[in-house]
């Protein structure tokens, strides 16, 4: 039994039965555990602190209300608000009564979300304050609403009652979850998620990263969203640990939290952490050149100190920067939602800050690949977990193909799609992830792009614009960037590769349309320089309003206009 299990039995044949616990049962050891262990926190707009003795109450209660409002097991109930404790009270609940949790992205229209509601034919609502009025405006339906807000009525927090005494039996097989996913391509579909993938990715993905029930995370991104809903939410109650919620996606306000709760688990996406760094590296070049040349120095000591000879000596050298950035007590920066800069993660780690990156999908609940702490690889997404097999389908000759995923953490399929789920899986039970890389002798997984994003050149070589978006990362200048392919010789059909630039707040209050323009191309210049000519940049569009993105800040390739 891997080590990460060890603990799951003493609670076996008393809270659970199954080869793993489902997720009531997985939260359940953990109150066992740590009863008066902080589990859900949040300091804004108003402070609610819940232990895990406190949280399991309310859970239960809520659980027994929703068995006498009929919810059938199996049944969809929509969860859609912001991050909150009460946003992970209602998803638990709803998986204690035996329902199925269906949490939808907050940021939606009110006609796309009731478009999925009445997709999955749910009768419940646990929703928010500003769209509790608005949603589920749906002909010939009835709903009933909790509300995640005390300003609307049934409020989750004030419900009375009695105590569901366990939860509803439920098979780790049976379905958890429905999470709607368009990523940055492509019609949302509905991934089914059971409760054995969403507990056995928790406690595999802990093969290749020590969490501890002393850690603190910080829920930042939409916690609909399945990394965030695993990394943060699922492998905090895995553990025993406690999750801060953030109240919004605002940089002075992450710091402030991030130093209340003495947050030792930061995950983020590859913006945040660049955005981030980038203010300080800001602030240390502003100390003038003999003190910048001075840290860079110190920079590479400590990285070389740290790779080499596996000692962390960043955290004292650079005490001061990361008491200043509110970063002194992060333990671990876990990057996810697409590649990070090679000199980003670098840069962290040579601050004494562990960074490390993954890679999944949501189809993969979501962790497929995670960097160890110990034995990282800058350019690497992560190393297989255990129990997942990874292949590369029709490599090239450098070993590059479609990345293909099989095992425990493989969805059960598309809801009520069938033709899409046979679309993406193969005979053998491999889910075809779209996204093309390569492994390594040492089973460790190297993205270079989307297989959809392809450009072929001229000359026949293929690029992915997501390799050549990364050498933009930490360009103050530039806000947003999208790299595509574009038709230059319409008779040949050739393509070239033009970039989309979005300036920053900063460089556009700085700069005239001209000069603006001609730093761009300096900043394209430059990058150019850096990649192969088959690569180069020949067309450059400087936009005026920035590229719909994502919750999680990808940008939307679909939505771009030709």
């Amino acid at each position: 039994m891997y080590s990460t299990f060890k603990f799951l039995e003493e609670f076996r044949g008393k809270i659970f039965s199954g080869d793993v616990p489902t997720l009531p049962e997985l939260f359940l050891v953990s109150t066992a555990r740590f009863p008066q262990r902080r589990c859900f926190t949040a300091y804004s707009p108003e402070e609610k602190i819940f232990t895990y003795s406190e949280a399991k109450e309310r859970i239960f209660i809520i659980a027994e209300k929703l068995i006498s409002d009929n919810v059938k097991k199996g049944q969809a109930v929509i969860l859609t608000g912001k991050n909150s404790p009460e946003w992970t009270i209602a998803y638990l609940a709803v998986l204690a009564a035996g329902g199925v949790v269906v949490p939808i992205d907050y940021m939606l229209t009110d006609t796309e979300t009731d478009h999925l509601i009445d997709f999955t034919d749910a009768e419940i609502i646990f929703v928010d304050e500003e769209k509790y009025d608005s949603i589920g405006s749906l002909p010939g339906r009835k709903f009933k609403k909790y509300s995640l807000s005390k300003t609307k009525p049934d409020y989750i927090l004030d419900i009375k009652g009695k105590e569901l005494d366990k939860p509803v039996f439920t098979d780790p097989e049976d379905l958890a979850a429905i999470l709607f996913t368009s990523g940055t391509t492509g019609t949302p579909k509905g991934v089914m998620l059971t409760h054995s993938n969403f507990v056995k990715d928790a406690l595999l993905a802990q093969m290749n990263l020590n969490i501890f029930h002393t850690d603190v995370f910080y829920a930042l991104l939409p916690l609909h969203h399945s990394y965030s809903m695993l990394a943060v939410f699922i492998e905090t109650i895995a553990t025993g640990a406690e999750v801060v919620f953030a109240a919004k996606l605002v940089v002075k306000e992450i710091l402030s939290d991030l130093k209340k709760g003495k947050v030792t688990m930061f995950l983020g996406v590859p913006m945040l952490f660049n955005r981030i760094l980038k203010g300080i590296l800001k602030g240390v070049r502003e100390k003038g050149i003999i003190v910048y040349s001075i840290i860079k120095v110190l920079l590479f000591i400590s990285g070389f100190v740290k790779k080499v000879f596996k000692i962390n000596i960043g955290k004292k050298l650079f005490k001061t920067v990361l008491e200043k950035a509110s970063l002194s007590t992060i333990r671990i920066c876990i990057s996810g939602g697409g590649p990070l800069s090679p000199s980003t993660f670098n840069i962290y780690n040579q601050l004494g800050i562990d960074f490390v990156q993954g890679y999944g999908l949501t189809e993969t609940s979501p962790i497929a690949a995670l960097n160890p702490v110990e034995n990282f690889k800058i350019k690497s997404v992560g190393k297989i977990i255990p129990e997942v097999d990874v292949k590369i389908i029709d490599p090239d000759r450098d070993g590059r193909g479609e990345i293909a995923i099989k095992g425990p953490i493989v969805m059960k399929g598309y809801y009520k799609n069938e033709e899409a789920t046979r679309e993406v899986m193969t005979e053998d039970n491999y889910f075809l992830t779209g996204d093309v890389g390569y492994l390594d002798s040492e089973n460790y997984l190297y993205l270079t792009g989307r297989k959809k994003s392809l450009i072929v050149t001229e000359g026949g070589k293929n690029v992915f614009p997501e390799e050549i978006e990364d050498k933009f990362q930490l360009y103050d200048e530039i806000e947003q960037v999208l790299v595509r392919g574009y038709i230059k010789d319409k008779k040949n059909m050739s393509e070239e590769i033009e970039a989309l630039i979005y300036p920053s707040e900063e460089m556009r209050g700085k700069y005239v349309q001209a000069e603006l323009e001609e730093r761009i191309r300096e900043i394209v210049s430059e990058i150019n320089k850096s990649l192969h000519p088959y690569m180069w940049i020949t067309s450059i569009k400087v936009l005026e309003k920035p590229l719909e993105m994502t919750t999680t800040k990808k940008i939307k390739r679909y939505k771009v206009s030709e």
